[in-house]
């Protein structure tokens, strides 16, 4: 009898937030099944419940039609199970073959076998072979490989026990086409040896590519599951968003205060709409913007226009704001208020008025064990002079203190003392008092208070409102569609859709997150069928 796994009416909770609250997956060997979902449906945290990174807070796992009981990676991998994380579990500083094995050496008398290691993980690299450069090896580091060749290597660690689960959270985001197409001829091996996948992606088209049957969450609830030769693309994009009404669009587990702050930028914008963007000034314009990860991106930005950057994590959205940045090289045609530049390094962006709140606060926005002060102005000191002049700059910081509502015990309390959203409120404030004329937002509300958030949103429509250009990317749809004038939806590098006025909805703005259009969505078997007669 074929091995099963089933997910009964999960429950998970981190604190205040239900990530989980009635999901539902069965899984079955011999088949792959898509979990599908917007941002923030609890896809990963699904994931995670099954291979014992988190621990469930209600429902039940049945193995085989027996409770289980999965309370760590290890108990998973004892069971069979793994999982290719959308966050690599990779140590940059470890060889490619020390990763693959990491605490499941091969052991000859008690001791590693480093001629077995070399020759399976040899063995494991060849399921790819040609289609990575020939610098991959069993024994380079990680931190010097590219991103795609850093998946393959996720993948091999993943499979390298032949557990008879496999999860593939997100594991073709950073493949190009022949590792895809590799990929999915491992899929489809895996399967004809009775091994269960369950594949999570963005790619509509790689979901009815391979996917046996499907399962959709909304809001940490099962929306709807069945097979894949029944369903359109369509209809999975009805069940991801649900029926979406004004009312309900910013419904999901969010404080009434939360709503409300929502609710009133979202008037806020709809008056901004009303006026013609082509009657302001064109601040930034950007012109076939390549790196590694973009293929050539290019729209403008108006003076006073808040306009946001969408699409599932991965898509190119950090790359763009980085890019502006000049911190990441790029190619392409850039004009900053008519005046062209090309930074090739964040001081020729601030020089120039550029600012950016960057997605990791902690690892890149502060210096933790520095002072408030500090950190409010480390992107300032110079302007104070050789002699600094403190009493100016403290000053300046408590202005700034007072105007984001900072609560703190004073400016020399180390900003590691600060909660989340606080320490977040330093990190746009620093900028703040560089008056600048373009700010760059990566995700400034993940991780932040919901009162800070209400205040967030109105710093931002303030911002706009003293003719701040703001190029804003959230992974909170509703977010986007509450604040912004535009929404710019990108899907592998390129943007897919731009999003305004009526057509700046939930539907849209997911469909076109899975590369598709909502009032054109057909499943492959759909678009090679003879048009009907006129």
């Amino acid at each position: 009898m074929p091995r099963t796994l089933t997910a009964r009416s999960i429950v998970k909770r981190y604190g205040g937030v239900v990530a989980l609250s009635d999901a539902n997956l069965d899984i079955q060997a011999g088949e792959v099944v898509a979990l599908i979902g917007a941002n923030g449906s609890g896809k990963s945290t699904l994931s995670k419940v099954i291979n014992g990174v988190v621990v469930l807070d209600g429902g039940q796992l049945l193995l085989d039609d027996r409770p289980v009981v999965i309370p760590s990676p290890r108990a998973a991998r004892n069971l069979g199970i793994s999982t290719v994380f959308q966050e690599l579990s990779l140590v940059p500083q470890m060889t490619v073959a020390e990763n693959i094995w990491l605490t499941r050496e091969p052991l000859a008398n008690g001791l590693v076998d480093e001629g077995q290691v070399q020759a399976r993980t040899q063995a494991l690299l060849d399921l790819f072979a040609g289609t990575y450069d020939r610098a991959l090896s069993t024994d380079v580091t990680v931190a010097s490989l590219p991103p795609d060749e850093k998946q393959i290597v996720e993948i091999l660690k993943a499979i390298c026990f032949d557990p008879w689960l496999i999860i593939l959270d997100e594991a073709t985001a950073s493949l190009d086409s022949r590792q895809v197409q590799r990929l999915f001829e491992l899929v489809g091996r895996w399967k004809e040896q009775g091994k269960a996948i369950v594949f999570v992606s963005h790619r509509m088209e790689e979901i009815f590519r391979i996917a046996d049957r499907f399962s959709v969450l909304r809001n940490g609830v099962t929306a709807g599951a069945g097979q894949m030769k029944e369903v359109r693309a369509r209809d999975l994009v009805t069940m991801i968003v649900g029926q979406e009404t004004p009312e309900n669009v910013v419904s999901r587990a969010r404080s009434q205060q939360e709503q409300r702050a929502l609710q009133e930028q979202r008037a806020l914008q709809e008056q901004r709409s009303q006026q013609d963007l082509s009657d302001r000034a064109v601040q930034l314009e950007v012109e076939d913007l390549r790196t590694r990860v973009l293929k050539g991106i290019s729209f403008r930005l108006h003076k006073g226009e808040l306009l946001g950057i969408g699409g599932l994590k991965g898509q190119g959205q950090e790359d763009l704001l980085l890019a502006l940045f000049g911190h990441i090289p790029y190619t392409g045609r850039v004009l900053l208020e008519d005046e062209a530049v090309h930074f090739k390094h964040p001081r020729q962006a601030m020089d120039k008025g550029v600012a950016l709140v960057p997605g990791e606060r902690a690892k890149e926005g502060l210096l933790p064990i520095r002072s408030i002060l500090e950190n409010l102005q480390l992107p300032s000191w110079p302007r104070y002079g050789l002699f600094t002049r403190i009493c100016q700059a403290a000053a300046d910081a408590a202005r700034v203190s007072a105007d984001l509502r900072l609560k703190m015990a004073g400016l020399e309390a180390p900003v590691s003392t600060l909660s989340g959203g606080n320490a977040q409120k330093v990190v746009i404030g620093k900028w703040l008092l560089r008056s600048p004329r373009l700010l760059l937002l990566d995700d400034p509300t993940k991780g932040v208070d919901v009162n800070t958030k209400a205040e967030f949103y109105q710093l931002l429509a303030r911002l706009a409102g003293e003719g701040m250009g703001v190029i804003f990317y959230s992974s909170d749809d509703e977010e986007l569609i509450g604040l912004c004038d535009r929404v710019l939806v990108m899907h592998d590098g390129q943007i897919h859709a731009e999003l305004a006025g009526e057509s700046l909805t939930k539907a849209n703005l997911v469909a076109a997150s899975l590369g598709t259009s909502h009032e054109q969505m057909r499943t492959p078997e759909e678009s090679a069928a003879p048009e009907e007669p006129v």
